[in-house]
C-alpha cells in the first residue's frame, strides 16, 4: 500500500506540472498564433491525461491477491502502459497531420505568420520544468520498480525533447524573417515524431507482457545460475518466466539426488525459492518442481 501511496504522490507531482504548463502553452500557442506551441500544448494534455490513467490503474493493481485474482491484480499496471501508448499515438498521428498541411500551404506559396515571442518563452520553460519532473520521476520510478511510474517518466522527458524542438522552431520563425516561418509547423512534425517513437515502444512492450512474453534472456539466464548455486542440485530446466504487473512469476525443474528424504528435497526446492526471492523481490511467483537424478 505504501508503494501505492508513494507512485501516487509522484505522478500527482507531474499531474500539477501538468495542468500548469497545459494552461500556459494553449494561453501562448493562441496568442502568438504558433503551431508548433499548439502542438506542445496537445502534448501536455496527453501527459495530464496518461497521469490519470497511471493513478487508476496504479491504485487497481496494488490490490491483494483475492479469490478471483490468485496472481494479484498486477496486469492492470501494465494495461495501464498499453494504454499510454495508444493514446499517445493517435495525438502523435494528429499533430503529424496537422503540421504537414500546413508545411504544404506554405510550399504552395502561402505566407505563414510568424509566432509571438512569448510562445518561445513558453517553450523554455517547459523543457526546464519537464526535464526536472522526468529526473524525479525516473529516480522514483527504479527505486519502486513500478513500469508505469517510468512509462509516464519518459513521457516527461518526451515532451522536454518535443519542447526543444519546438523552441528552435518557433526562435527559427520568430528571429529568422518571413521566409523561415514554416519552421513552425516544421517543428510541430518534429514534435510529433517524438511522441509517436515513444508511443510505439510503450505499446510494444505493454502489449508483450500482456501477451506472457519470456523475461529477457539475460535474466533467464541468471535465474537458471541461482537455482544451480544451491548446493545438491543439478541441472535447472524446463525454466518459464512471464511479468505480472512489476513481479516476476519463475517456474523451472531442478534436480537432486534420488536417495535423498521427502524432507530434505522440499528442503532444497525451498532454498531455490528463498534465492530467487532475495533477488528479484519477495512478491516474485516462484513454483520449483524437484526430480531425482
Amino acid at each position: 500500500m505504501e508503494r501505492s501511496k508513494e507512485i501516487q504522490k509522484v505522478t500527482l507531482v507531474g499531474g500539477a506540472v501538468n495542468v500548469l504548463l497545459l494552461i500556459f502553452k494553449f494561453v501562448a500557442g493562441f496568442l502568438a498564433n504558433s503551431a508548433a506551441m499548439m502542438a506542445d500544448a496537445v502534448h501536455s494534455l496527453s501527459d495530464l491525461l496518461t497521469d490519470i490513467i497511471v493513478l487508476l490503474f496504479v491504485h487497481i493493481s496494488g490490490k491483494p491477491q483475492d479469490k478471483s485474482h490468485d496472481y494479484g491484480h498486477g496486469k492492470y499496471e501494465t494495461l495501464a502502459i498499453a494504454i499510454i501508448g495508444l493514446a499517445l499515438f493517435f495525438v502523435a498521428l494528429a499533430l503529424l497531420y496537422q503540421g504537414i498541411i500546413k508545411i504544404a500551404a506554405s510550399i504552395s506559396g502561402q505566407q505563414l505568420p510568424a509566432p509571438g515571442t512569448i510562445a518561445f518563452y513558453a517553450a523554455l520553460l517547459s523543457i526546464i520544468l519537464k526535464e526536472a519532473v522526468f529526473r524525479y520521476s525516473i529516480l522514483k520510478a527504479r527505486q519502486l520498480n513500478s513500469q508505469a511510474l517510468e512509462a509516464n517518466a519518459w513521457h516527461h522527458r518526451s515532451d522536454a525533447l518535443s519542447s526543444v524542438a519546438t523552441a528552435i522552431g518557433i526562435a527559427g520563425a520568430i528571429f529568422l524573417g518571413p521566409a523561415y516561418t514554416v519552421l513552425d509547423p516544421l517543428a510541430s512534425v518534429i514534435v510529433a515524431f517524438f511522441i509517436l517513437k515513444v508511443a510505439i515502444s510503450l505499446f510494444h512492450n505493454a502489449i508483450g507482457d500482456l501477451m506472457e512474453q519470456s523475461l529477457p534472456e539475460h535474466v533467464e539466464t541468471e535465474i537458471l545460475q541461482l537455482a544451480a548455486s544451491v548446493p545438491g542440485i543439478s541441472t535447472p530446466h524446463d525454466l518459464r518466466t512471464r511479468r505480472i504487473g512489476n513481479h516476476y512469476a519463475i517456474e523451472l525443474h531442478i534436480l537432486v539426488n534420488g536417495d535423498i528424504s521427502l524432507r530434505e528435497a522440499h528442503d532444497k526446492a525451498s532454498q531455490v525459492e528463498e534465492i530467487l526471492k532475495h533477488r528479484y523481490g519477495t512478491e516474485t511467483h516462484v513454483v520449483v518442481h524437484v526430480e531425482p537424478e
